[in-house]
């Protein structure tokens, strides 16, 4: 079962958390994270962004902007713009987009669960990007940013959250000035209710799901792990054995398509191109106007100012393979590699990929501009098919699943002493 506690947080007073918040620091570069900071001295940039205060052109890796973060997050809290809480307390952490409301549990997961499988991935990880996110937990000794989790709802607290959100009036309520999605922020101050959170997951949840943010995540269970060795003394109570985490119930979570572009049609023309799709797929023309997948299996592609429905052939796919029925897969296997030469969605450059909450016109852009010579949409992926991917210890493909709202960073801060 899970163990997710209670923690004592890093808070940002109620007039400057809407400045302070802001988007996780891998959704941007360093001249778009400088733009987000002008003019807000409290934002959490400044320290999960910190080359946005060192001399321009400072490698992101270099050890002066690590310095700078652990400056920076000294200085937020000697200026009182990170508070921490007397008592170990669970938070509620509420995001509305499109009229839609998740609720997640704001809590430090275990780090034991990490490495025992409780907590379960569906992506591969990059050494070099775990060492940057190792670097910044270590030298900080804190989690500045939350991972997304996901959960198997339990309606009992379902049924706490509701009581809490319905009869106290949240600390944090604003819309975000980058996506105009709302977030709203309780503090669970019952202890008994707390004390009740705790128990839930110990006895209701028998493993929890890395939604976003597999790199944060392997970052700081490793540097958890890492302290454990160096303490002589180590009990299992420290701080360092958890890391912070927003567990969300999996029947409030949708997963927005992941869709690709590529450069070049591989020496075809665009008529040869839609010939060969037609081998392994029931191609339709639809024509200028954009069309959206609507079910699984089911693809559209545009090229040379024509969109096309693409419909999976039966036999083209195994249903009982979870990873070869994902029509990422599909996609992959019978047109990206089959008929355009891209073996390989890490390294090869002449594939991209763009998430759907920039819509399809996106890709139609990008097409009609010269930039790329054809796009493909997909279906998205539902939380089923990822919680059976894991359960089952496979691997997603990459770039497959993209969460919206992201989370905002700065909201509660978790110190691994």
């Amino acid at each position: 079962m899970a163990i997710v506690k209670p923690f004592k947080g890093y808070r940002p007073p109620e007039d400057i958390a809407e400045d302070l918040a802001c988007l996780p620091y891998d959704v941007m570069n360093a001249a778009e994270a400088a733009q987000m900071a002008e003019g807000k001295a409290c934002s959490l940039l400044h320290i999960t962004r910190s080359e946005i205060d060192c001399p321009a052109g400072t490698d992101v890796h270099a050890q002066e902007v690590y310095d700078k973060a652990v400056a920076n997050f000294n200085l937020f809290k000697e200026k009182g713009w990170l508070v921490q809480e007397d008592e170990a307390k669970f938070y509620i952490y509420a995001q509305t987009m499109d009229g839609r409301t998740q609720y997640g549990i704001v809590g430090a997961a275990a780090v034991e669960d990490y490495m025992n499988g409780i907590i379960k991935k569906h992506e591969l990880t990059r050494p070099d990007k775990e060492e940057d996110r190792m670097i910044h937990v270590r030298i900080n000794n804190a989690n500045i940013e939350p991972v997304f989790f996901s959960y198997p709802a339990v309606d009992e607290i379902d049924e706490i959250v509701n009581n809490i959100v319905v009869n106290e009036m949240p600390v944090y309520d604003f819309t975000g000035e980058e996506d105009g999605f709302g977030h709203h922020f309780w503090v669970v101050e019952d202890a008994a209710t707390n004390a009740k959170i705790e128990e839930l997951f110990a006895t209701k949840v028998p493993a929890t799901y890395v939604a976003d943010g597999h790199h944060r995540t392997a970052a700081a269970a490793l540097v958890g792990a890492e302290k454990k060795k160096a303490n002589p003394n180590h009990t299992g109570d420290e701080e360092y054995n958890f890391f912070l985490a927003v567990h969300f119930p999996d029947d409030q979570l949708e997963i927005i398509d992941y869709n690709r572009v590529v450069k070049d049609l591989n020496g075809l023309t665009a008529d040869e191109l839609v010939e060969k799709v037609g081998e392994d797929f029931e191609v339709e023309e639809i024509g200028a106007d954009i069309y959206k997948p609507d079910q699984l299996h089911e693809f559209s592609m545009y090229v040379e100012g024509k969109w096309y429905k693409l419909t999976a052939k039966e036999g083209r796919y195994d249903d009982n393979d979870p990873i070869g029925v994902l029509d990422v897969t599909i996609l992959s296997n019978l047109v990206l590699d089959k008929q355009l030469g891209i073996k390989d969605l890490r390294t090869d450059k002449r594939i991209e990929f763009v998430g759907g909450i920039r819509g399809l016109e996106e890709l139609q852009k990008r097409v009609d501009s010269g930039e790329m010579a054809v796009a493909f949409a997909l279906y998205p992926v539902s939380m089923q098919q990822l919680i059976d991917i894991a359960d089952t210890g496979n691997i997603m493909p990459p770039k497959t699943t993209w969460f919206e709202p992201k989370l905002r960073s700065g909201l509660v801060i978790h110190e691994l002493v």
